[in-house]
């Protein structure tokens, strides 16, 4: 009797003590013990359940459903979800304890509050969905940005580089510096299956040519003085299932020329130091500046890799070639840039005339850059001819229409007679320093001291350009 004494009250010990919510019931449902801490949950005092079987409460609509009924009937454990009248989402496991005869005698069921894990995982899933359509929308912005056009030519090559981008084909990118090929190449990825691949762009121009081999081909542990312990993948490794750009192919040295033909015939490629043939697969895009076919008469350029790259040629005409596009390449980089600096800037029509007929040498690259220069270093709303570089007027659309200019600078709209005199001084001191070689030549061409030739120079300073 003593014995059942002391294993009772370690029983109800073990019950009372416990982080879960223990009940324990009879072969007829009726609670034997369990652990009052934790009723709370289902949203009933202690007193509530004493004396009451599982079924009442299941009737009560407590226990929604009631696992230990479960268990009774079916004579198995048993896990469910609850969910109880106080919101609350509950994991129960429950468990049949038979006698010597097999019969059952007792059920002891486990729970636990799920609630905030629940929430957090709904919050998680929620989280995961809002990501994903914020990299989905992302992807889209960033392709609309990276191509704005309006000519007839560009919108060719868009369709082109769309109906490629589905083949594996090698694609060779032509056209001056700054034309955008790393764009049309990261479009062509995006556009093809490999598109959730890695995107490897290389450009071959910077790489030195004693680390070409172990940058592109990635090397063994100690395979030379310095090399990381347990080895370094290359570029082209690291470009396996999806697209190995690289710029500048013009550059490639002609030992790199003969390893890259290899690997496109053999698929396969070994690190430096290493034995080991690896299987790759990337799809390959290139791109250069250069005439190739010049670079092959010479010997610079292998004729059996040149045929093997140039499978689709496409050619970027430059922007000079496509003024259709300049307006609204300006438009765009004017946006984009007033936003980045919280500033709200526009182009005077004579800048706009002058940044048409421009020959654009630098192409997309170097319009963006004078876009960001003119709103950082210009002071007024509106920005004229005079604060463009020197070199823009140099081609003859500024000498033969100074005068019109220079009444068209006058015409600031909103401005006050104080910032017109500004506009007009600024624009005889561009003037002056264009047909003088020195301040003083300057001072007589304005009819003022040298002393104030400098001193307002000083004052617009990297507002009149240097001749």
């Amino acid at each position: 009797m003593m014995r059942d004494n002391n294993v009772k009250r370690v029983l109800e010990s073990i019950i009372s003590t416990s982080n879960n919510n223990i009940t324990v019931t009879d072969e007829k449902g009726f609670i034997l013990f369990t652990n009052p801490n934790h009723w709370w949950i289902y949203g009933i005092e202690p007193d509530h359940y004493l004396g009451k079987s599982v079924y009442q409460l299941e009737t009560e609509g407590i226990l929604s459903p009631s696992i230990s009924a479960m268990v009774l009937k079916e004579k198995t454990p048993v896990q469910i979800m609850q969910h109880t009248k106080t919101g609350k989402i509950v994991m129960s496991t429950a468990y049949p304890i038979f006698d010597d005869d097999g019969e059952l005698i007792r059920v002891v069921s486990y729970t636990q509050d799920q609630t905030e894990i629940r929430k957090l995982q709904d919050q998680y899933g929620q989280l995961e969905k809002k990501i994903q359509e914020y990299q989905s929308e992302v992807e889209e912005l960033r392709e609309q940005e990276e191509l704005i056009y309006r000519s007839k030519e560009m919108h060719q090559i868009v369709k082109t580089i769309l109906r490629v981008a589905k083949t594996d084909a090698n694609v060779m990118l032509l056209g001056e510096s700054g034309v955008g090929k790393s764009v049309f190449a990261r479009r062509l990825h995006n556009q093809s299956y490999r598109s959730k691949e890695p995107f490897i762009e290389v450009n071959c121009s910077t790489i030195p040519k004693s680390l070409f081999e172990s940058e592109m081909f990635g090397y063994e542990g100690g395979a030379f003085t310095g090399a990381q312990k347990h080895g370094k993948q290359g570029l082209v490794e690291q470009a396996d299932n999806g697209t190995l750009f690289l710029d500048e192919i013009g550059e490639l040295p002609l030992d790199m020329q003969v390893k890259l033909l290899n690997v496109l015939h053999e698929k396969t490629f070994k690190r430096v130091g290493g034995k080991k043939e690896h299987r790759i697969d990337f799809r390959l895009v290139t791109a250069t500046n250069q005439n190739l076919e010049e670079m092959v008469e010479t010997g610079a350029f292998r004729l059996d890799l040149y045929y093997r790259l140039n499978v689709i040629p496409i050619l970027i005409p430059p922007l000079r070639e496509r003024k259709e596009d300049i307006t609204i390449l300006i438009n765009h980089n004017l946006e984009i840039i007033n936003k980045k600096y919280n500033t709200n800037k526009k182009l005077h029509p004579s800048t706009y005339e002058i940044l048409i007929q421009h020959k654009w040498s630098g192409n997309v690259r170097e319009l963006e850059n004078l876009i960001e220069r003119l709103i950082l270093t210009s002071e007024d709303s509106v920005i004229f001819p005079g604060f463009l570089p020197s070199h823009f007027h140099g081609q003859g659309s500024l000498d033969n229409k100074d005068d019109t200019l220079m009444f068209d600078q006058m015409l600031v709209d909103d401005s006050n007679l104080k910032t017109a005199l500004e506009q007009v001084e600024r624009w005889m001191l561009m003037k002056a320093r264009k047909q003088s070689k020195s301040t003083y030549e300057m001072a007589k061409f304005l009819g003022i001291s040298q002393p104030s030739v400098v001193r307002k120079m000083k004052k617009y300073q990297g507002q009149v350009p240097i001749k």
